[in-house]
């Protein structure tokens, strides 16, 4: 009976909307795909899928207070794997951020490591006893942050890299930042980036370039964009149609199974098929932000924003990417785009927050 009524008190609304959302997302990868050589992919992201139900599954199940009672042990086994990944890593796109593993799929530690920093930063901010952020708490919360963020960065992979800063920055906000501390930052960021263009690789420097003006290189850094945006105006209100996109099926749109998926998806459906997926994000977030709001406890709430701002991160930086209103980053379409690390992560988030629904009918 117990098992009966979680299952029934999960939330359902949020699994079908991310199930939706998938399926499209199938749909347009074997679009993308067909008649090429990464083909079969459409079914490996089956697979992802119905793995990715399975471990949200196991996710609801354990009291998410245990799971923040482990973190000094999830962070230390996150910042470890981090650490020996470039040196097992296979060597991919000039970076080593996968592990193999049998049967050729791969293991991406750095899309993990997202829901150790949401544990983290839900923890800090819990145990906390003010309402108000002081100095320190910023300056460790930071750090503790900092390392796999530089970790990652490293290998290289900015871009998500920088997927770990929306939790920190919402964890900051809810946790009672100072317009004093926010001033701060500001001035600090304004000093720190553009002293970060220095330590950026060359490839990584001609992104921002022909970000600003993609014609500079069109053949070369400024492709992608170029292509994408063709992409997206070719589709107009309609769309082609599945598997009719020129585009996408002349393979002129670069990865378009990845990092370019919505791209493909805005040729084949027109506008009318990016405001309804976009209709279908909002509200997958908004019954995030629900589960945040009826959470038994801070904790609770925490790692339900996290998630959701984690989740926001990666669509806006994703489809701004595809407009050229945002660097072209790699950041993956959360629950699209092809790739089992991201979707298992994502599932494991969605866990995360029906483990926090589900302790509200436990006394």
């Amino acid at each position: 009976m117990a098992s009966y009524r979680r299952i029934r008190d999960l939330d359902w609304p949020m699994i079908l909307l991310a199930l939706v959302i998938s399926g499209l997302g199938v749909l347009q990868i074997y679009s993308a795909t067909l008649g090429t050589v990464s083909a079969p992919a459409w079914w490996k992201q089956i697979v992802w899928l119905a793995a990715g139900l399975v471990v949200m599954w196991l996710m609801a199940k354990v009291d998410y207070h245990n799971l923040l009672g482990q973190v000094p042990l999830l962070y230390a086994l996150a910042v470890g794997l981090l650490v020996v990944t470039p040196l097992l890593g296979a060597l991919v796109g000039g970076s080593r951020r996968w592990i193999p593993l049998v049967f050729g799929f791969g293991f991406q530690p750095s899309e993990f490591v997202k829901l150790v920093i949401i544990l983290l930063v839900a923890r800090y901010l819990a145990e906390l006893k003010s309402d108000r952020l002081e100095v320190r708490d910023l300056m460790k919360l930071s750090a503790l942050a900092g390392v796999p963020l530089l970790l990652v960065a490293s290998q290289p992979d900015l871009g998500t890299s920088l997927t770990y800063l929306p939790v920190l920055a919402m964890g900051i906000y809810l946790g009672g930042l100072r317009w004093q501390h926010t001033a701060a930052l500001a001035v600090l960021a304004a000093v720190l980036v553009p002293m970060g263009w220095f330590t950026l690789k060359d490839y990584q420097k001609a992104r921002l370039e022909v970000f600003v003006d993609p014609a500079k290189d069109p053949l070369g850094s400024g492709y992608q964009v170029i292509q994408s945006k063709i992409a997206v105006g070719a589709g107009g209100i309609w769309g082609k149609g599945v598997t009719r996109g020129s585009q996408t099926q002349l393979r002129f749109l670069p990865v378009t199974h990845t990092d370019f998926l919505i791209s493909a998806f805005a040729e084949e459906h027109g506008f009318f098929g990016v405001v309804v997926l976009f209709g279908l994000y909002f509200l997958l977030l908004m019954q995030i932000v629900q589960n945040a709001q009826s959470a038994p406890d801070r904790a609770g709430m925490m790692i339900c924003m996290g998630v959701c701002a984690t989740l926001l991160f990666h669509l806006l930086v994703n489809a701004g990417m595809a407009v050229g209103r945002m660097p072209v980053t790699g950041i993956p379409l959360p629950l699209m785009s092809y790739g089992g690390s991201s979707m298992i992560s994502v599932f494991m988030m969605l866990g995360l927050v029906n483990n926090v629904r589900l302790r509200r009918f436990v006394s």
